[in-house]
């Protein structure tokens, strides 16, 4: 590894040239650069590695993010020789001796190596976003936070910026460069409204700021594969490890109510782990989107779409979810073909396949889980968790090894110090529920397990809070 001082060196030399801010077009042709350097011809094509390995190890070769040390011979007759070079660091200059190693002179002498000059030359291909970004953005208009705009929600070919202020006048260029450094990105867009601000499905009003004005778009996450229009529901590709992260507490065989699904993310990956979900939303063009990626990922059997409200759906997947079990619904699982090899008298291995009974599971007659992924008002819709099981406290403990549902609610907060976060989240919580709710294991009664899931903005933190429904909310009398 290079020394320090060699690193700030090579950081200063390989840098985009100086480019004028502009608001214009993006002009592509500004950030070619040629850097002279020396390198190293290597005269036996079959010492390459070793050479390469030796000039690193004494610190004499080019180190340079995105760069390879070995390149083509200068002289373009010894290249199509299949001759080659390894690039030296800016301090060995060809044709002064003074600045080479004693492992290159005595290389040189012995006519192992020749040291030859060499032009880099770089292009715009060659930079990455944050350097074209550096050379177009003044230093005005950066935010103290968040420096350059580089974060966007994807969905299929679709990024998705959320621009402050200050980037305004450059969000053409920042659009052209975003489609340029991310292949699989034809289309940027920007969000002109707040999500629910504008729209109770938590779509927002947007600009197409480069690339096709298509929103159709196509997601793969957990090895799922959902379809759906952009502009229509809501989709936050960061959310992709908080959808897992919940999936796998699900048990295959249980029940969970997800209460406001979207498109899915969260119903359609545990319905192919074999959990059966209630899907939800109240959206119309989400439960389109969401019955249509049901069938496309084959998970009909666990997963049923609903577009209804979210408070009154509690009480009735309650309620469905225990009619769909006393009358005996179920999925079936497909036979397995199992293969096994055994040893046969004369020595030779013979393959025997079987296959695995037909498997019947049936639909519990309780709720496991209720997800709740509504940030911005989500702990709202806890009242109605009041009377959800009036007058079916035999089917729980102690009557039954069955728990009270595990509710997951994601809420926002304010960034602060501590603990103090998800205390108050714990009393949103349990000011609507009216009943006491602290910070602590959820498996505990009353006690709530509260997870910092991301930052939305400086100040601002989304949290999912799971707890078991209290049972004097569960079995009170509904009103």
């Amino acid at each position: 590894m290079a020394d320090p001082a060699t690193k700030e060196d090579m950081s200063n030399l390989i840098r985009p040239p100086t480019v004028r801010h502009t608001i214009g077009v993006l002009d592509r042709t500004l950030f070619a650069k040629t850097i002279n350097l020396a390198a190293a011809a290597i005269v036996d094509k079959k010492k390459i590695a070793q050479w390469r390995q030796s000039l690193q190890k004494e610190k004499t070769l080019l180190l340079g993010e995105r760069l390879s040390s070995v390149v083509p011979h200068p002289d373009q007759t010894l290249a199509s020789q299949g001759a080659r070079c390894l690039l030296l660091d800016p301090k060995i200059r060809p044709g002064v001796p003074d600045t080479w190693t004693p492992l290159l002179r005595n290389a040189v002498e012995k006519k192992e190596l020749g040291i030859v000059p060499y032009d880099l030359s770089l292009d715009y291909a060659y930079w990455t976003y944050e350097e074209v970004m550096r050379c177009l953005l003044p230093p005005g208009s950066r935010d103290e936070h968040d420096g350059f705009p580089t974060g966007f929600n994807q969905a299929g070919h679709v990024a998705h910026l959320n621009l402050r202020d200050g980037f305004l006048p450059y969000k053409k260029l920042i659009a052209d460069v975003l489609i340029d450094k991310n292949p699989g990105v034809r289309s940027v867009i920007n969000k002109v409204a707040n999500v629910g601000t504008e729209s109770e499905f938590r779509t927002f009003n947007y600009e197409i700021l480069a690339g096709d004005d298509d929103l159709n778009v196509e997601a793969r996450e957990n090895d799922c594969i959902f379809q759906f229009d952009y502009a229509k529901v809501y989709w936050n590709s960061k959310l992709e490890g908080e959808h897992r992260r919940l999936v796998h507490l699900f048990t295959p065989g249980e029940v969970v109510c997800d209460l406001m699904a979207g498109i899915g993310p969260f119903a359609v990956p545990a319905g192919k782990r074999g959990v059966f979900v209630w899907a939800n939303d109240y959206n119309p063009e989400s439960h389109r989107s969401l019955d249509s990626n049901i069938k496309r990922n084959k998970v009909t059997q666990y997963v049923r779409a609903f577009n209804e409200d979210g408070r009154s759906f509690v009480w009735r997947a309650a309620d469905m979810v225990y009619a769909a079990s006393t009358s005996g619904e179920h999925a079936v699982a497909k036979p397995k073909r199992v293969s096994r090899h055994h040893q046969q008298k004369d020595g030779e291995k013979a393959k025997e396949e079987t296959s695995t009974p037909e498997q019947r599971i049936p639909i519990p007659p309780t709720i496991s889980h209720f997800v709740m992924n509504l940030p911005a008002s989500a702990i709202t819709f806890l009242p109605h968790y009041r009377g959800l099981y009036a007058g079916h406290e035999q089917l729980f403990e102690p009557h039954t090894s069955t728990k009270l549902p595990m509710v997951h609610v994601h809420c926002f907060a304010a960034k602060a110090e501590g603990e103090a976060p998800m205390l108050d989240v714990c009393e949103r919580i349990a000011a609507e529920l009216n009943a006491p709710i602290k910070l602590g294991d959820p498996e505990v009664p009353g006690e709530a397990a509260v997870l910092e899931i991301r930052a939305v903005a400086p100040n601002k933190r989304m949290f999912c809070a799971s707890f078991r429904i209290p049972a004097t909310v569960a079995f009170a009398s509904r009103e």
